[in-house]
């Protein structure tokens, strides 16, 4: 009998939505060995050389032009991807999609972006008889996700359910099942077997991750955390961000036994584990991946959008605070090297809600309609 494909599609606009389908795709094939599942960045691989173009036009309006960036969002904060606009992606980026389906032959698409959401959509208009699981990856529900065609939304939380029900969805359409996290984060390690591993001091450890994007490339915001390097030990993780890497390495102020810079890892859960506190901007797929690790979070400043509603989100509900000034980041410290265990106290009760999050809900949805 031939085993259950899954096709999981993304866009690269951002890591977080990429990692969710890479996690719901180890995910499903753990649940059962007769699944196969396909992760592809749907316009990289129909345009591998357009897309780095349009990936970096994104990647400078974000960085460089926030204040653009959220009045866009807000603007169509409401709206659905209409039919030009889809027809437009169609045409210009997603033309040959079709093709790649009918070669995959999947049995469900999952997706994790709303382009390419909007692209299925659209072949469901035009007669594909596929199921659509849309998988939206932040603690809001933006009109670009928002289609007809989808079979089943699963969605962060209750707060992001009520919105699509707003927007006319179906109750039954929409399930709550949480961000999905590669099972790496489903559990614990042993922090003594880990520091010896990464040669760490059993002193206070703050991981502060940098953004692949070098949006925390902030030469003085950056610099303020090597005053505490004496008593504090900082892990320092810039991603993708060779350039910002290589800078900070060139500083003399972060050349110290208690500071630890790094580019891309595959062993975030590793690292939280290890760690105190968890330094981040408010990415959906990051702050998931904290919250199951039960780490107390900063945040500093959002991209205009979906990032402030992570925020909101994280902040309103106890799992972190946003660095305001440096009286934060003053705060915290002081916590870790005076009053350990008011930090070690406020990560176990962090840690109980981490227990009642159950990260294989998503991918136990995608199974049943997998299985319909």
């Amino acid at each position: 009998m031939r085993k259950k494909r899954v096709l999981l599609l993304s866009e690269g606009f951002g890591a977080g939505h990429t990692q969710a389908a890479h996690a719901l795709s180890v995910g499903l094939r753990m649940l059962s060995p007769d699944i196969q599942t396909r992760v592809l960045e749907l316009g990289t691989f129909l345009h591998p050389t357009l897309a780095p173009w349009i990936l970096t036009a994104y990647r400078k309006t974000v960085t460089t032009q926030p204040k653009l960036y959220g009045f866009m969002y807000r603007y169509q904060y409401k709206k659905s991807l209409n039919r030009f606009t889809q027809l437009a992606l169609h045409r210009i980026f997603y033309s040959h999609a079709a093709e790649v389906i009918n070669h995959l032959r999947p049995d469900t698409i999952v997706c994790t972006h709303p382009f390419p959401n909007a692209v299925i959509s659209r072949l469901k208009r035009a007669g594909m008889n596929i199921p659509l699981c849309t998988v939206i990856t932040d603690y809001d529900a933006h009109g670009t996700w928002v289609s007809p065609e989808v079979t089943k939304y699963l969605v962060s939380t209750a707060a992001v359910k009520e919105k699509l029900l707003h927007r006319g969805i179906p109750s039954d359409a929409i399930e709550v099942t949480g961000i999905p996290v590669h099972p790496n984060f489903w559990g614990q390690h042993n922090r003594e077997e880990l520091r010896t591993r990464f040669n760490l001091k059993a002193m206070p450890t703050v991981f502060i991750m940098g953004g692949g994007w070098g949006l925390m490339n902030n030469t003085e915001f950056m610099q303020y955390f090597t005053r505490w390097r004496e008593k504090i030990q900082l892990i320092i993780c810039m991603g993708n961000n060779d350039k910002a890497l290589h800078v900070l390495s060139e500083d003399e102020r972060f050349k110290h036994e208690n500071i630890r810079l790094m580019g891309f890892t595959t062993e975030v859960d590793k690292w939280m584990d290890v760690s105190d506190l968890l330094i981040t901007k408010p990415g959906g797929m990051t702050c998931t991946e904290g919250l199951a690790k039960g780490i107390p979070m900063l945040f500093y400043t959002p991209i205009p959008g979906q990032e402030e509603e992570n925020l909101q989100y994280f902040t309103q509900h106890g799992f972190g605070e946003q660095i305001k000034s440096a009286e934060t980041i003053d705060h915290w410290f002081q916590l870790l090297i005076d009053r350990y265990p008011e930090v070690q106290k406020r990560r176990a009760q962090l840690n109980r809600h981490a227990n009642s999050y159950k990260p294989a809900d998503c991918t136990n949805a995608i199974m049943e309609i997998l299985m319909q």
